[in-house]
């Protein structure tokens, strides 16, 4: 099979990065790419899919990313798994005798041991340059549950469910696998509801994750769902205002540089330096604009703001308002920046995920969240948003009233990066339009 006709299959069943914000699989099949990284690191806090997933599918994952890496012709494939995902390295340790071209690397135990440039250089000893992209070192990474799809793509199966993770503050914390458009309230009605009677969804890990409506649907790239208190610390910090931040960032940043010290990317030489950036904009002081410039290498990791900070200021956000404002004013990313010297102390400047655990007030909620891999059926009604991925929206098929069936095509991928979007359920369509699909079931 050739890259282009491997391309061709995961763009027609839809197969997008699972782990992440949703890049379209095709369009990482390179044959530049000498190295592929399965990232079973999850990057997050609490989260367990990947490690579950791999630990009881390993077969159909490792055999799916062996074929893509034959595909692309690379050398070599490299299982990233974090050390205490004990498990999962069982099973695919088992496997490797079948497979001479792949290994694995076992991750240290530290947040964001998942990012994707972070994995890259622990993995291969590469550093991507700051804004650039894996393939240009020669990489190529893919998540855990975007192989387990891709493998039931090649056998002629489009993506049409996701699994979430559902914790925090509910009766019966569990993973499970549920079809595409299905609002998080209703999953966690399955997980036996909320425990706490004033409370809010949260989607994605405490770092990175955010608020969500309780209708909110299910999408490729929803990883997980906790419930929380609505006083918790985590809601409290994401409801900050960014001009209060501002005003408390002038009135109180010493200049320490502390979250800059362990800024993940800063420390493999990336240009970006938060506690400039807290002067900068507390301050308008605009003398340095390189300080608003390398906003644009911020990954959002968090450390800074929910680790670093012993003041408890918010880098991140500050960096976030800079960076929306450069690109709503048109201004991208300065060109040719390099990526200087890793950091010789780099080594001790890694965040323990224990501590950062308790740093967040999250501890209590780290359940085992046991797996059940069958799909969830039942449900009444779905909404399918045509934008689950990096992008141009897929163009609706069907319109209101067409009867589909699961797995049909229901919006087809556009000009440009775009997948297609299949029906996660049997019914009759009763609202289409560019946003999103909604389907009632039989």
């Amino acid at each position: 099979m050739t890259i282009e006709a491997l391309g061709k299959i995961y763009r027609e069943m839809g197969i997008v990065g699972a782990g992440g914000a949703g890049f379209p699989t095709y369009a990482k099949l390179n044959n530049k790419a000498e190295t592929i990284l399965l990232n079973c690191a999850e990057c997050e806090p609490l989260l367990r899919l990947h490690r579950q997933l791999l630990k009881f599918h390993a077969p159909v994952i490792i055999e799916a990313f062996d074929k893509t890496r034959e595909i692309l012709g690379a050398k070599e494939g490299v299982v990233c798994i974090k050390d205490h995902y004990k498990g999962a390295i069982e099973a695919v340790t088992a496997l490797l005798p079948k497979y001479p071209n792949l290994r694995i690397k076992i991750l240290p135990i530290v947040y964001p041991a998942g990012d994707e440039v972070v994995m890259i250089y622990e993995a291969t000893g590469k550093v991507v340059r700051p804004g650039g992209l894996p393939i240009e070192q020669g990489v190529a990474v893919f998540n855990v549950e975007t192989m387990y799809n891709a493998y039931h793509a090649l056998k002629g199966e489009p993506l049409t469910s996701k699994l979430v993770t559902v914790a925090g503050e509910v009766k019966n914390p569990m993973t499970v696998r549920v079809p595409l458009g299905v609002s998080l309230k209703e999953i966690v009605e399955y997980a036996g509801g909320e425990t706490v009677e004033d409370y809010v969804y949260w989607t994605g890990g405490p770092m990175m994750g955010m608020l969500e409506p309780t209708t909110a649907p299910v999408t490729k790239t929803t990883n997980s769902v906790f419930v929380l208190p609505a006083d918790h610390y985590l809601v409290r910090r994401s409801k900050s205002d960014y001009r209060v931040e501002t005003a408390r960032a002038a009135a109180s940043c010493c200049q320490c540089k502390m979250c800059t010290d362990l800024c993940p990317r800063n420390n493999l030489g990336h240009p970006i330096e938060p506690h400039k950036i807290m002067l900068a904009a507390a301050c308008n002081n605009f003398k340095d604009i390189s300080a608003f410039l390398n906003t644009f290498y911020c990954s959002s990791c968090g450390v800074c703001e929910l680790y670093a900070c012993p003041q408890g200021l918010s880098p991140r956000k500050l960096i976030q308002e800079v960076k929306a404002g450069l690109k709503n004013a048109g201004i991208t990313p300065p060109l040719g920046v390099e990526a200087g010297k890793v950091s010789p102390v780099r080594e001790y400047r890694k965040v323990p995920l224990d501590r950062l655990v308790s740093r967040l007030a999250v501890k209590k909620y780290q359940a085992n969240a046991p797996l059940d891999n069958q799909l969830i059926e039942g449900f009444k009604l779905v909404n399918i948003p045509t934008r689950m991925h990096i992008g141009a929206p897929s163009k609706p098929v069907v319109k209101f009233g067409d009867r589909v069936e699961r797995g049909q095509l229901i919006a087809e991928a556009v000009k440009g990066l775009s997948v297609n979007i299949h029906a996660s359920i049997s019914g009759l369509v009763i609202e289409a339009d560019k946003n999103h699909i909604v389907i009632k079931a039989d």
